[in-house]
């Protein structure tokens, strides 16, 4: 008799992480390793909010709190979605967990039974066809081109819905590709999604602050009040407020669905941190301004890597509109030659020999579903990103 379940047979190790892993591994061994792996700001987590952390504690706010979220959280939520995504919630309508991956993982896994399908355009987040799995659900990946830079078109979300589809998974900005959808796209596929009544909408808007070039963020419900009451907002304080490790993921939906998130969470880890709440709490409520000036070094950083890349033999990078990655393909490098005699084969192994010969680590595009390309995070130090990118052109350069 096997130890390990079968619902855990399903699932496997993030690809991020994984790489992220090596990277540091190798670091440790002495290695000159530049890792454009992780998706997590360089910045710090803000002054004010760090004071705010500091004063919970120094108030004894140390103890456990409501399963899915302290009050004071939940009103600064029901606030940020009324004044910047036009969205009235209750406090009974939201929820708080650990990370945005733990509101996802609560989501699906309070309402996917085994048959239900989940569709996910790719390229896609690692997680969200492994959480769908684990769930016992069918995810349905619906590829997306570098031509319509990686954004899924209406006419194919509609041949993807079937009688047993029961989310879209939808993340704009994405992650990987940076992907945004301005209000016409996203009202293009809202009026496929009315049609469908039985569909819900889980969204993924992580990467709301983090756009360029005057782009302008919509979320479905807002550009659809048709679909207010089957979808499921999700955001969280760990991008646009430097706050990865703080752990704070939040949405905005359903009563009945929030409540059922609550049950399964009271059942798993109870509370997210309370001190990490109150720093929220501050994050949410406090100066913005922070946001726009950490936007433009990024912007920056995204304008060199895609004009580097594209000056690499073989590659072919877009210009995306948000969140902190560029997508670039690699399907002019395929079957060619390193070197040392090793054929690039896929992405994998142009990842892979990438890492070993000029010490760059990136993530395979085939790990979030659409290959061959791979994601780069340019959230890092911009002399890092220039010497990176010199080094993938040399590589790209040696092969034959």
């Amino acid at each position: 008799m096997s130890l390990v379940s079968a619902a855990m047979k399903r699932i496997k190790p993030s690809a991020t992480i994984a790489i992220s892993n090596k990277a540091r591994v190798l670091k440790a061994e002495g290695r000159d390793i530049i890792a454009l792996s992780a998706g997590e700001p360089d910045f710090e987590t803000p002054d004010n909010v760090k004071e705010a952390a500091i004063k919970a504690i120094r108030d004894g706010q140390t103890r456990y709190t409501a399963v899915d979220g302290i009050p004071e959280l939940k009103a600064a939520i029901v606030a940020k979605f009324k004044r910047e995504n036009g969205l009235t919630y209750k406090p009974s309508q939201i929820t708080v967990g650990t990370g945005g991956k733990q509101v996802l993982f609560n989501a699906l896994l309070a309402t996917v039974d085994a048959g239900d399908e989940v569709i996910i355009p790719a390229p896609y987040w690692v997680s969200y066809p492994d959480i769908v799995n684990f769930a016992g659900g069918t995810p349905v990946a619906v590829e997306t081109t570098l031509e319509d830079n990686f954004k899924l078109r209406p006419e194919a979300l509609e041949a993807a819905i079937t009688p047993k589809t029961k989310w879209l998974i939808f993340n704009s900005p994405s992650n990987p590709s940076g992907a945004a959808y301005s209000y016409d796209e996203l009202k293009a596929l809202t009026d496929v999604l009315v049609k469908h009544p039985h569909v819900w909408i889980l969204t993924d808007d992580m990467y709301e602050h983090l756009v360029y070039d005057d782009f302008k963020f919509v979320t479905p419900a807002q550009v659809e009040p048709a679909l207010y009451d089957r979808t499921l907002t999700m955001n969280g304080v760990s991008k646009a407020y430097c706050m990865t490790g703080w752990r704070i993921g939040y949405a905005g939906g359903p009563e009945e669905l929030i409540k059922a998130m609550g049950t399964l969470q009271s059942q798993s880890t109870s509370n997210p941190s309370s001190i990490a709440q109150w720093a929220a709490v501050e994050a949410l409520n406090g100066p913005q301004d922070f946001i726009a000036e950490n936007n433009k070094s990024f912007k920056e950083r995204r304008d060199l890597v895609v004009s580097m890349l594209n000056q690499a033999n073989g590659l072919t990078c877009p210009k995306p509109e948000g969140a902190f990655y560029v997508y670039p393909s690699c399907a002019g490098v395929i079957g060619k030659t390193t070197p040392s005699g090793k054929v690039i084969i896929d992405d994998e192994v142009f990842a892979t020999e990438l890492l070993d010969a000029e010490g760059v680590a990136v993530v395979h595009g085939s790990a979030f579903g659409l290959g061959p390309a791979f994601r780069i995070s340019y959230a890092t130090a911009t002399k890092d990103l220039e010497e990176a990118c010199l080094r993938i052109q040399r590589f790209c350069g040696s092969l034959r």
